[in-house]
């Protein structure tokens, strides 16, 4: 979340952010934010004052005892008294006020950076690079989820039967494909430099409002009320909740950490032809990547996330574009955002399969996440994180764009993780 003190001191520019993100009410809300810290502002000052005079009566009311001045020390511990139950409704009210806000904080987004321009929806982004050849597979192409069903390697109908629609089941060569993808995704990570993980699958409310998650997206995650616990939508939540409330020295920079898990998004709303198949699930495999960085590195490391991605779809040949998101369509928590999209030959569309981010102190400012500067004062640290990659639409990619009239080839990087080179 933002801080109030650059809230305070850069109200025009946080309002030109929001404006660029079409958010609603910036002007009345921040204008509350600035009137709520200015009252527990007051109210802290006033509190602190009542508790030094009351502190200094106590004192003088000792030194009274001590020299017999009794009837004096009882009318100042009378006074005592009225300033005790004074403090009282001081740390009350200051404890609303801060409470309040608090949660003004969490409704604001945070603010994008400088080269992201204003827009709507995703309809505004920005095409900022485009690589790869899109084949011609002529007009007998199939969707993935027809090959899906000739070959019989993901049975959407098995898997609605067993939880619901958007939880298919991976059979044969399909589940084997999809394992060689999370562990080459893995193997590409570790020796970029990141350090794997395995983080829990599920995370608690505190988690949930350190990465952004909470409030924000609470109708998108599955809740299990009984332990009041949130299955994650993105290994992100788990992995940079590692840090919270850490003091990191400069040294320790840059920390680089990947994981695999299944990710859990209940997708409300979500209806149509564009979500058939694997386009869009309610439970999907992602191979995450998380960057803790110094504030003066943190962009030259977003650039070097994307030219990591660039490398591994260049290596599974397959075309694909970077986005660069407009204000209307960046997320809640983001500074800046690269979307990467491969082209889907059979559905003749870009699909969404990777997203670089860097929320800058946004997510850290909610973490407590902090590292001691040369001056030896503590400094906000800057997060990032990158999909790396989630597997669905990648998966529906190869089975699209890699199809023949044999059968469907498999990249030749992923040979050695699969054990063939065909699925037919």
């Amino acid at each position: 979340m933002l801080q109030v003190q650059f809230i305070r001191e850069n109200k025009a520019s946080v309002l030109n952010g929001l404006a660029k993100r079409n958010f609603a009410n910036a002007s009345e809300i921040i204008d509350q934010v600035l009137e709520t810290d200015e009252n527990r502002r007051t109210t802290q000052v006033e509190l602190d004052d009542t508790l030094a005079e009351s502190n200094k009566l106590s004192k003088e009311i000792g030194g009274l005892y001590k020299t017999g001045q009794v009837q004096k020390a009882n009318l100042l511990k009378d006074k005592t008294g009225q300033l005790k139950e004074r403090s009282r409704d001081l740390s009350e009210k200051l404890s609303l006020f801060e409470n309040k806000l608090q949660e003004l904080l969490y409704q604001i987004p945070n603010i994008p950076h400088a080269s992201v321009k204003a827009g709507n929806s995703e309809k505004d982004n920005e095409e900022v690079f485009k690589e790869g050849i899109i084949p011609n597979l002529g007009d007998k192409a199939l969707p993935h989820w027809e090959l899906a069903k000739k070959y019989d390697i993901i049975d959407f109908d098995l898997g609605a039967k067993i939880s619901g629609a958007g939880f298919p089941v991976y059979k044969g060569k399909g589940a084997r494909l999809q394992r060689a993808l999370i562990n080459y995704f893995l193997d590409k990570n570790t020796a970029a430099g990141y350090q794997e993980v395995q983080v829990p699958h599920l995370v608690n409310e505190a988690s949930g409002f350190g990465t952004g998650q909470l409030p924000d997206k609470e109708g998108q995650m599955y809740h299990v009320t009984a332990d009041d616990l949130y299955l994650i939508p993105t290994a992100e939540v788990p992995i940079t909740n590692m840090f919270r409330g850490n003091l990191l020295q400069e040294a320790d920079f840059p920390i680089k950490v990947t994981g695999y898990t299944p990710c859990f998004r209940r997708e409300a709303g979500s209806y149509g032809a564009h979500v058939r198949g694997l386009n869009r699930l309610h439970q999907f495999d992602k191979v995450e990547i998380v960057r803790i960085e110094h504030p003066s590195n943190s962009y030259e490391a977003l650039n070097g996330m994307v030219e990591h991605i660039k490398n591994i779809l260049r290596e599974l040949k397959l075309p694909y574009r970077i986005l660069r998101l407009c204000g209307g369509d960046i997320g809640f928590t983001s500074a800046l955002t690269f979307d990467f999209e491969l082209y889907s030959t059979a559905q003749e569309r870009w699909l969404e399969i990777s997203s670089a981010s860097n929320f800058e102190a946004f997510q850290a400012n909610r973490l407590k996440l902090r590292f001691k500067n040369k001056e030896g004062k503590s400094e906000l640290a800057h997060t990032l994180n990158g999909s790396s990659l989630a597997l669905p639409r990648v998966l529906a990619g190869i089975l699209e764009n890699y199809q023949r009239e044999d059968g469907i080839q498999v990249p030749e990087v992923l040979i050695p993780y699969t054990g063939f080179d065909i699925i037919n």
